[in-house]
């Protein structure tokens, strides 16, 4: 589609403003609901094992297209209508699943880690998302049209017209996520075949406890396939300087060391991989991610300057003459805002299951939220306008917003660990108003261009937000009580291996050093250099800081999804990764992502539902007639399981060469 002038008084939407049609319906709102329930719960699992989110908007659109073609007639309007819903469940799940789990790591933030305060948290951060969002929707939406592109609203608006023109998009993701739920059921539930094949080198080799490992799960081959070749292969960068230059490189230091060298607790000479890497390379991961967080933000000063600006310059203009205002321009009035965030206030400062010594410390507690989430809200909406919702730096605000709340609580005088607590808490709001925000944005730009009706959507917005965080909440629980063979907390998954919640680990790692300072802060400046580094050689540091900080096995995925998409790129003479991109691959690859990201938190259920050890049902039957699983067949069992997920390789290419109708 034709990108319109910009100049809102000449833009003419794809459905006039004098045009009534059904849009906020029932059915919309339920299949709305529906999606959100899904890619909420999807994007938690995500967030929790790779630290990474995929956006939803394109994807929930193309599949309200195709379930309303089998269960009845619907107009465009009511499509968007079911995507605007659909996706605030991905944009709540990914800041509460960087944020809130931070609570378990935290001095007596495990317990507040209960599912009334992730739902309460979850709740206050995405409604004021959006409702902050209704005063900035003529200044960024409108009156930047043809300036701020919103790759991802822009996109998903050519995906509504697409569809109401006639098409089979939807299957493709269909058939992604049949495959990967079928690939994944075979390999974690069936245990047919190995899901972490794994080469480490031995303690006394020239290459000590190198280790290359690669998670072969269709959601990371799908999510690389989305991001594109360049951002994978910065991502699995850092994975390879943190498992093949790091880890090896302490072994060889360390191996003659008599006494332990803390943070570790034993001898480095006495250490497998996994234990150098936990002890001290994510000390030196969390110090680049920080870093890089912090120079990703500081790069935005000017659009934040500009966001500012522009938004309160529209504020203070005054409305026309008076008289019918058109469909296509009528937002909620102004005092839901100013209520709306009032009430939130409140219910932070009475609710007592909150954290928060005082009617006094909360109500400062929910200052803070409104201050900086109406500053962070604001940049979060301009960037993605600018860049897309998937490199909105939400961790770069966070960890902005976190180093604020502790430095005041320091003036203060609260560096009790009762504190820390209250600090993540003002962090994860903060959190999910900035992801939600940069959602809503996306949304009320599909909604420009189709000509839908601001209200609806932004009452839409409301509905998404709290069907999703019944999920969220939900599925975070039903995650951290699966059975783990290496918690990090006791009696919680969260945090071990299977579910090393990255971004949530690093938000309790800033708190604590903060206002506790119990951190080793030699290896985070190491990390924080690193970032530097990376930064001055040209290359985006947080992306490669993120690969730091996650294991090999989870960018090594991710990074062959990225080399396929590479491959399709240079035979269609496409040049560019950008994820709006409408084309088969993207969709199967979406597809690849749904399905396995909910058989994962099927996994989790099931593994929380047994009282026995994490085992396959496969390994338990083998068990009955005395023969073991794959633990028993060494290579032959890695080299099945790379079998199997070229395979699954095979199947994406094959998909993304197909033309769509």
């Amino acid at each position: 589609m034709a990108e319109p002038e910009a100049q809102d008084k000449k833009f003419q939407p794809y459905i006039p403003a004098s045009t009534v049609m059904p849009e906020f319906t029932l059915k919309a709102i339920l299949l709305g609901s529906v999606f959100g329930l899904i890619f909420g719960a999807a994007t938690v699992y995500l967030a929790l094992t790779a630290g990474l989110t995929v956006s939803a908007s394109i994807p929930i659109a193309v599949l309200a297209i195709g379930v309303f073609k089998y269960i009845g007639k619907s107009t465009i309007l009511e499509n968007n209508i079911v995507q605007t819903i659909g996706s605030a469940g991905e944009s709540i799940a990914a800041g509460v699943a960087f944020t809130i789990p931070a609570l378990i790591f935290l001095s007596n933030g495990e317990s507040y880690f209960n599912y009334f305060n992730i739902f309460t948290l979850s709740l206050v951060g995405g409604i004021l998302g959006v409702l902050f969002m209704i005063p900035l929707r003529r200044a960024l939406i409108v009156k930047e049209h043809g300036i701020l592109p919103y790759p991802e609203g822009t996109a998903c608006a050519d995906v509504l017209v697409a569809g109401e023109k006639g098409g089979s998009l939807a299957k493709m993701v269909f058939k992604g996520l049949g495959i990967a739920t079928l690939y994944k059921v075979s390999m974690e539930i069936l245990g047919l075949w190995k899901a972490t094949p794994i080469y480490s080198a031995a303690k006394d080799s020239a290459f000590p406890r190198a280790t290359v490992n690669c998670d072969i799960t269709p959601e990371y081959l799908g999510v690389g396939y989305i991001i594109g070749p360049k951002i994978a292969g910065v991502l699995v960068a850092g994975g390879i300087l943190s498992q093949l230059v790091l880890v090896p490189l302490i072994a060889i230091l360390g191996d003659t060391m008599a006494a332990a060298l803390p943070p570790g607790t034993i001898p480095i000479g006495e250490m497998n991989f996994n234990q150098i890497r936990l002890s001290y390379v994510r000390y030196i991961g969390a110090g680049a991610v920080a870093a890089a967080g912090l120079i990703t933000l500081i790069k935005t000063l000017p659009t934040i300057a500009a966001a500012f600006r522009e938004s309160f310059k529209s504020l203070r203009e005054k409305k026309g003459a008076a008289g019918v205002v058109p469909r296509t321009e009528q937002d909620l009035p102004i005092t839901w805002v100013i209520f709306g965030s009032l009430i939130l206030v409140g219910v932070i400062a009475l609710l007592p299951q909150l954290p928060g010594d005082g009617i006094g410390a909360k109500l400062l507690m929910g200052l803070l939220v409104i201050i900086f989430g109406f500053f962070f809200v604001t940049v979060s909406s301009r960037i993605v306008g600018i860049i897309g919702t998937s490199s909105n730096p939400v961790s770069g605000m966070t960890i902005a917003t976190l180093m604020g709340t502790c430095l005041l609580f320091v003036a203060l005088g609260w560096t009790g660990d009762a504190y820390q607590a209250v600090a993540l808490c003002v962090g994860a709001m903060v959190c999910i108003a900035a992801s939600n925000a940069g959602n809503t944005s996306q949304d009320l730009k599909t909604g420009y261009i189709l000509g839908a009706t601001p209200k609806f959507q932004q009452w839409g917005l409301i509905i998404g937000v709290i069907v999703s965080v019944f999920a969220v909440g939900g599925t975070i629980m039903l995650i951290d009580n699966a059975q783990v063979t290496d918690p990090i907390v006791q009696g919680h998954a969260i945090g071990s291996s299977d579910y090393p919640a990255p971004q949530a680990n690093l938000m309790a790692t800033i708190i604590r050093g903060l206002l506790a300072q119990d951190l080793p802060w030699g290896l985070v400046f190491a990390g924080m250099a690193i970032a530097v580094v990376i930064e001055l050689c040209g290359v985006k540091s947080l992306s490669f800081a993120v690969g730091l900080y996650l294991p090999l096995s989870t960018t090594m995925p991710i990074a062959i999804g990225g080399f396929l998409r590479g491959l399709m790129d240079r035979k269609s003479g496409n040049k560019g990764h950008d994820e709006s991109e409408i084309t088969s691959g993207m969709l199967y690859a979406t597809g690849l992502v749904a399905g396995g990201a909910l058989t994962g938190v099927l996994i989790a259920g099931l593994q929380g539902w047994r009282t026995g050890p994490q085992r396959s049902i496969a390994q338990d039957i083998l068990d009955m007639v005395g023969i073991h699983g794959w633990e028993s067949h060494g290579a032959t069992a890695d080299i099945i399981g790379i079998v199997m997920f070229a395979g699954l390789c095979t199947l994406l290419l094959r998909a993304a060469q197909k033309k769509l109708a």
